[in-house]
Parts: structure tokens; sequence; C-alpha cells
């Protein structure tokens, strides 16, 4: 009888700790949302089984419905999972081998035979991201002649590369450096090889054995009429100062062009969709166990040293977390996040229709696994303004500092952007990842250079003069 009654009490426990824990994650999003920086579904899990699902806000102004749990997004670059696995299927199937050159399939880019499909796949080849060739002019003149008026497809941006042919950014597998072209050319590599398109291969392979109902692939423009529960997106105008349909934006031509392009994104999903997915890379269901573990392992670069990226997913050995692999997506409103705690077996999903919104993913983490998370300080406008600076960490790899909205941010080269948050007058912490960033004077009171601390790593970058 005493050990029933231990017994019971010790499931009391863990059942108020994890009612402690739902309440710090309720607590912690509903202050976001009421401070305007979130407006989205987001899901988390722990062994497949969900311990938080929760809409805040809208999914359609006009109209004033409200967002709910089958709420369909557009997931942007989380799109890119879904590519790489397609590939990895054919690659199982005999039909292709990472390491091929993409001239194999595509011939017409004969201007890029070093690039293999590894180096699409893990972001290594060099290529110029297309989201980035808005101002350049070979890419306005080709624009002017072939697609007024036109959306463009992943033939438009192949015929341009052949044609024009920009120049790599750098000798493939030297650096890492992210770009949403690659991708573009891997769904083309796809249809040709498949023979079928990118969606009708993407639903036979993926959504449809894995039951994902509620996924479907296609820019705003080419989607069916209506979509039940589709959450419409916005981003924030500073003139109007309220979020606004990007239709009513008059600098809409880039999302307008690039609407009908595949690969590295266009898919469209829910919080569950996302789920199904989570659950089934835990399984031999799409692919083997060997081919799975391929997609979850860091690339190897010339110099020996590894990049943050695998087939499709961001990955870091977190000392905290353990092995986690996870992904951001963007595209006009739409705000994304995905996370998979692998070695511990946790989910955590954020699909967001507003833009530019906030991401508390750091914090979210150390509430779920009990852990006491930094404590965030104010600091003045000047003492913000006297870290921005261009620091270098290798030839070719900076990390950007910038001060915006009284707000400082760091970007990595070939990354975006993201906020940092003071700890000290010289350490700064991200929401987003589990990283820090120490600043570091010398006798005059100047900042000489700083230190990125993660996943156990500290690593230097010096200030450029």
């Amino acid at each position: 009888m005493k050990f029933k009654s231990t017994l019971v009490l010790l499931l009391l426990v863990q059942f108020a700790f994890g009612q402690n824990r739902i309440q710090k994650i309720d607590s912690l999003l509903t202050s976001v949302y009421n401070s305007g920086k979130l407006n989205g579904n987001v899901l988390i899990a722990e062994k497949g089984q969900v311990i938080y699902n929760r809409s805040f806000g809208l999914a359609n102004e006009l109209t004033q419905e409200k967002l709910n749990e089958n709420s369909v997004f557009d997931l942007g670059s989380i799109g890119k999972q879904f590519t790489a696995m397609a590939i990895v299927i054919l690659k199982e199937q005999g039909k292709l081998n990472y390491d091929d050159k993409i001239t194999k399939y595509l011939p017409e880019l004969s201007g890029y035979s070093s690039l293999s499909i590894r180096n699409l796949l893990n972001h290594t080849g060099g290529l110029p991201d297309i989201l980035k060739l808005n101002n350049d002019p070979d890419a306005n003149e080709y624009y002017s002649a072939n697609l007024v008026g036109k959306v463009a497809t992943n033939k438009d941006i192949i015929t341009f590369f052949s044609q024009y042919k920009p120049k790599l950014k750098f000798e493939p597998n030297t650096r890492f450096e992210y770009s949403n072209t690659g991708y573009v050319f891997l769904a083309s590599i796809i249809e040709k090889i498949s023979g079928l398109t990118y969606a009708e291969y993407l639903d036979k392979v993926i959504f449809k054995p894995l039951k994902m109902n509620n996924t479907l692939l296609g820019g705003r423009i080419l989607l069916p009429n209506k979509i039940n529960n589709y959450a419409y997106d916005y981003v924030y105008s500073d003139s109007l100062k309220k979020y606004c349909s990007p239709d009513s934006l008059k600098d809409i031509k880039i999302i307008i062009l690039l609407e009908g392009i595949v690969g590295d994104g266009g898919v469209h999903s829910t919080v569950y969709d996302l789920l199904k997915w989570d659950r089934a890379l835990y399984t031999d269901t799409l692919i083997s166990y060997s081919s799975m573990k391929e997609v979850f392992q860091q690339a190897v670069l010339k110099d020996k040293t590894k990049a943050p990226y695998g087939f499709g997913w961001y990955l870091e050995d977190n000392p905290n977390f353990g092995k986690t692999a996870f992904h951001f997506g963007g595209w006009v409103g739409y705000s994304t996040f995905i996370e998979r705690d692998i070695d511990n077996d946790k989910t955590i999903i954020i699909l967001q229709n507003h833009s530019p919104v906030s991401f508390p993913v750091n914090e979210l983490r150390y509430i779920i696994y009990n852990k006491p998370y930094r404590n965030e300080i104010t600091l003045s406008n000047e003492q913000l303004k006297k870290l921005v600076g261009t620091y270098e960490i290798k030839e070719g790899v900076e990390l950007k500092i910038s001060f915006a909205n009284e707000q400082l941010f760091a970007q990595l080269t070939g990354q975006p952007s993201f906020p940092l948050f003071a700890e000290s007058e010289l350490v700064f912490f991200l929401k987003v990842a589990d990283a820090q960033i120490q600043f570091v004077k010398d006798d005059n009171g100047e900042i000489t250079h700083l230190f990125l601390i993660q996943g156990g790593n500290k690593t230097e970058a010096k200030r450029k003069k």
C-alpha cells in the first residue's frame, strides 16, 4: 500500500510539473502575442504527444476569421526539406547519386559543371541566390525581355543562369552560404528524372504516404481559388503603421515574379501535418535508416570543417538540448519555424501569417527542458551603436552587427538577420538559437573583436576597420 501511495504521489508531481511547464509556455506566448509580435499557430510535442497547441490571432483580417489548428500556411523555406527528401528517395531508387554533377540532368547549365547535387543540397556550391538578384543588371534585362506581366518558372531561372552565367561566389565545397537557387535546380532535377511535375512527385512519394491531407504546393496566385482554413498573410507597413495584405503594397514585383518557382519553397501545410512529417522521420516509412542518417549529417567542407547544414535542415549539437535539426521559413507575410530535438524527441512548430514577428524559440526550449533562462537587460541606444560593425571570422565569412529600431541585429554571411538581446553591456544572446555573442574592448574602450559562442564552441571574429 505504501508503494502505491508513493507511485500516486510521483504521478501527481509529474502532472503538476507538466502543467507548470505548459502554463509557462502559454504565459510566454501570450505575452509575445499581446505585444503584437505573434500571430499564428504553435504546436509542441514530446515523443509525438502534443503537450501544447494554440492559435493566436486572425487568419483573415477582412472577415475577422480566427486561426485554428487546421489553418493552412505557406511554409516558405521549410519546404526545402521536402525537396531534399525527394532527392534522397530518388537516390535510394538508384536514379541518381549525390555526387553526380548537375549537368548530367540539366545540361543547359554547362557553366556550372563543377557543381554536384550534394552541393545544392547543403548550400556549399556558391550559387548566387535568386532572391538577391533584384538589382542585378543582367537579371533586370532578362526580366524586361521575357517576364513582364508573367510569372517566372523554374525553366526561366535555368534559362537565365544558362544565358548570363552569374559567377559562383566561391569554389564549391569551400564555404557554406545559403542559396535558394540550388533548391530550384533540385526541383527541376526531380522533374527530369521522375517524369512528373515537382508537385505531383511530392504528393506521390511524401504527402499521400504520410496522409498529409492538408498539404499542397504552389505560389499564392497558382493555388486553388478556395482552400479551407487558409491563413492569409500580412506585412507590416511602416508608413501606414499597420499590417497590410501584400497585394495592397506597391513594391511587390519580385513577389509576383517568383510565385511560379518551386523547390525552394511554395509548400502549404498545417501544424498537424508537419507533426506527421516529424514522426515519419523517426521511421523507415519513406527511406532507410541509413539514408535518414545522411539527411541529418553536417556537410564537411574541403578544409575538413563542418557546415551547419545537412539535406534541407540546419543542424546543431547543443550541450543543453542534444542534436537538433531546425529550419526557418519566410515568404512575404509568412514566417515559419520547425525544430526536431532528435536525441530527446521533442518537436516545436510555429507557423505565422504576419511579418515581421518574433520567434521566442530559445525561451521555449528552456521552459520545455525546465532549465533557467538568461536574464535580459535594457541598454541605451548609444551603448548599442558602439557595437555596430563587421566582424571577420575567416576569409569570406563575416558577422555583421547592425542597429535598427532600437534593436541590435546579427547576420552571419549567407544567413538571415536575427535580433540580439543584452545580458550585460558586452554579452548578448539570441532567442532563436542557443547562442551568445561576447564583445571585447581594448584598453581604450574600443571594441576590437567578438566571440560567437554556440554548441560548446567559441569562435573569434575580429572587427574590420
